[in-house]
């Protein structure tokens, strides 16, 4: 089986085309547009990890440039798209709406187009809890409304799910849409709050904590994730629209102040704390209801936060030389 994993040098793609090499029973074709949007150099990192195993395929690639995408679909008959390709950031977008819509939306109609034309056998798409917005029903099921965003990243999430929803109902492409929350883990982003905060506490920077405190995280594992995701990857969807939908979470939001605590412990030294207000964009609280993929796949995560943060804490040392 072949299957095409688009931000294959990114934090959660990275550890996908791992796990799928090492379960021997897929070749992995890679694509990434190595974006600037931070250091190149640990995207590049990252995809030394993957060289030279057998199976594995990288190009470097933008997924908004159609002509090149369909030069693989045409060269390659893939089986499956593990679609992780995005730009990120909540507050990013508030200054950069342009980079959200080329990848985010031409990307995702450049897939959805191509994967119908090429009889791809199921489809998943990464996309986020951000699109709950503000939403104060918890925790956050599925079904819940999802069509107040409160950034321009999450409404753009929220246009690719209905755009696949528009595929998987006219093409009957079998697709299903994963909505991830809080990851964390070796390997992780650079301005993600594991990293900055984490860093800070170790060079003994200040530790900037938003609405004072007063926030909740569902934080999952990357290793639970990419479990998760394999799990969906073989249950493709084949209802009268072959579409599906799950949260990718804890089912567990942790308290922000016993999350720092937490990183405190795994780097042996205290924080030096400024508290500050909620930025534009974000949210109070983050909260997965998991029944759902529960039930279908038997997804149930394993890693303690404890036991997460130390691994990243240790991985960040080493790859860090400190």
């Amino acid at each position: 089986m072949r299957v095409l994993v688009t931000g294959a040098a990114g934090f959660i793609g990275r550890a996908v085309c791992e796990a799928l090499l090492d379960t021997g029973q897929y070749s992995v074709w890679a694509v990434d547009n190595l974006s600037d949007y931070y250091d190149v150099s640990l995207k590049q990192a990252r995809l030394s990890t993957l060289a030279g195993r057998e199976g594995f395929f990288f190009q470097q690639m933008d997924i908004a440039d159609a002509a090149a995408l369909e030069n693989l679909f045409k060269a390659e008959e893939i089986d499956y798209v593990i679609h992780l390709a995005a730009q990120a950031g909540v507050r990013y977008s508030l200054a950069h709406p342009q980079a959200f819509a080329q990848t985010n939306l031409l990307g995702m109609a450049n897939l959805l187009d191509l994967c119908h034309r090429y009889a791809v056998k199921h489809l998943l798409f990464a996309s986020s809890s951000s699109v709950y917005g503000q939403n104060g029903k918890l925790p956050f099921a599925e079904d819940d409304r999802t069509d107040y965003p409160v950034s321009f990243y999450a409404a753009t999430k929220k246009a690719g799910e209905i755009m696949a929803y528009s595929y998987a109902h006219m093409h009957r492409l079998p697709i299903t849409a994963m909505r991830f929350f809080t990851v964390y883990g070796p390997w992780g982003r650079p301005d993600t709050a594991p990293w900055l905060f984490t860093e800070s506490i170790i060079n003994g920077n200040e530790v900037k904590i938003f609405n004072n405190g007063d926030l909740q995280r569902d934080f999952i594992y990357i290793d639970d994730l990419v479990a998760g995701i394999l799990q969906v990857m073989r249950h493709v969807p084949d209802t009268a629209v072959p579409f599906a939908l799950f949260n990718i979470g804890n089912n567990n939001p942790i308290k922000l102040m016993d999350f720092i605590q937490c990183i405190e412990k795994a780097c042996g030294r205290k924080a030096n704390k400024v508290y500050l207000p909620m930025q534009e964009g974000d949210v109070p609280v983050t909260y997965a209801d998991t029944s759902r993929l529960g039930a279908v796949t038997g997804f149930s995560p394993t890693t303690s936060l404890e036991e997460g943060m130390r691994r990243f804490v240790s991985w960040y040392r080493e790859f860090h030389h400190l």
